[in-house]
């Protein structure tokens, strides 16, 4: 799939929980909370410790209401499935 494809797909999945795999098999669980040109951020699901989330891969950190989250390289991406049990 290309990435304008996953970039359409994490836009209408904004504000849900989601699992991303991503091309290395790396499965990153969170929250979609904001989609650029070049990468999704997700906000982790789970405990966090000292109240901030891990900065993990793709190009950059994620920053929304005083927590860090995974920003997740577009191009990086191999799947995307909803969790509807969240």
């Amino acid at each position: 799939m290309t990435v304008e494809h996953y970039h359409a797909m994490c836009h209408r999945c904004r504000g849900r929980a989601v699992e991303i795999r991503t091309r290395d098999g790396r499965l990153h669980r969170g929250i979609i909370r904001n989609v650029s040109p070049r990468s999704v951020y997700l906000e982790p699901l789970g405990p966090r410790r000292g109240g901030y989330g891990y900065g993990y891969g793709g190009y950059g950190y994620g920053y929304w209401g005083g927590g860090f989250g995974w920003g997740i390289a577009l191009g990086f991406i191999a799947g995307i499935s909803l969790l509807w049990w969240w």
